[in-house]
């Protein structure tokens, strides 16, 4: 049996429907992310599971019991907010108490857990603080903090990073991860990051128009994309119409032919390819882009502009606008989608 079950799940505001029929199962200590661009429904099903907006119909089970109409409080799920939610009046040990405090436990438990579930986020020391003197990332420490503390038998997570700083971004993420796994915690997560996604998840589920078009662990839903969308939203594929894919590979498709910029390569003389490549395609670079350790290129080849990622190996390597070239590609890892 799994741990969190969501059957036919349908939510709509003033007749405009957000999500309908969702169905989905979650294994207990899995860390699940729902991926999908802005207004795809992600969040609304986030807090249709922690009770903060109320389905239409559908049923949520958690461990064989029937929550869908409980109270949020009810549910022994905690949330953690994109946007903190924390109470500016009370210290850091204040908020994170606050949950302890409506169990109505003693004093000598609450102060024991609230140290417990600081030193858990990395906060020691910052008992008496109050929120406005706190960094972004901090705040949202304590936040999950706040969420821990009351030991939730599911931990519900909505965009909580996409306000930080990148370097602040990455540490936090990590750092949910760990904790997640050092609690064996069911854990859901929304985002519309594809490397949040990818770095975190044990599976991914990809939404887009209120429906789970995809769900498969990173690496399959990355490699392996279910359909156009899928491959648009992920990696940053080359879609090539089936008038390209006869162009450059002399494919003969019904679909588009889905193509990761990894698998494109730049062909370097005297290099064996090897027999899964493609004939060698004449090409021009039309332009590139600096992400660190990785040069994205455009190119343009016939009719087609691609998006090709080589490792960046130094400026000296660095190939200008205008660089004829020659690509292959590697047959074995294009996927032809709907």
């Amino acid at each position: 049996m799994h741990y969190l079950e969501v059957a036919n799940l349908t939510k709509s505001f003033n007749d405009t429907p957000v999500f309908s029929n969702i169905s989905f199962d979650i294994s207990q200590g899995e860390f699940i992310t729902l991926l999908g661009p802005s207004g795809c429904g992600k969040s609304t099903l986030l807090r249709s599971l922690a009770g903060l907006t109320t389905p239409d119909r559908g049923q949520i089970r958690v461990a064989g019991e029937d929550i869908t109409w409980l109270k949020p409080q009810q549910r022994g799920i905690g949330m953690v907010f994109q946007s903190y939610a924390l109470f500016p009046n009370l210290t850091v040990a204040g908020n994170i108490a606050f949950g302890l405090k409506m169990q109505r436990l003693d004093r000598g438990d609450i102060r024991r857990r609230v140290a417990e579930a600081m030193a858990l986020v990395g906060l020691e020391g910052r008992e008496g603080y109050y929120p406005a003197s706190l960094s972004g990332g901090q705040r949202q420490r304590v936040a999950l903090a706040r969420a821990l503390v009351v030991r939730p038998r599911i931990l519900l997570l909505d965009e909580p990073l996409s306000a930080l700083d990148a370097p602040i971004r990455k540490h936090l993420r990590e750092q949910i991860r760990a904790i997640q796994q050092q609690l064996k915690l069911t854990t859901v997560f929304v985002t519309h990051d594809q490397e949040e996604a990818l770095t975190l998840s044990d599976r991914v589920f990809v939404m887009n128009k209120g429906q789970i078009v995809q769900a498969g662990t990173a690496e399959a839903v990355y490699t392996r994309p279910a359909n156009d969308f899928a491959a648009g939203f992920m990696g940053n594929y080359n879609l090539l119409t089936p008038e390209q894919a006869k162009q450059l590979l002399g494919l003969d498709i019904q679909g588009r032919l889905a193509v990761r910029p990894e698998s494109i390569y730049i062909r370097e003389p005297g290099r064996d390819y090897g027999p899964a490549m493609s004939a060698p395609l004449k090409a021009i670079v039309a332009s590139h882009q600096l992400l660190g350790n990785v040069i994205r290129y455009r190119i343009q080849a016939a009719d087609c502009l691609l998006t090709v990622d080589r490792l960046n190996r130094g400026a000296d390597a660095l190939l200008p606008a205008g660089s004829p070239l020659e690509l292959v590609f590697n047959r074995t890892e294009l996927k032809e989608v709907a």
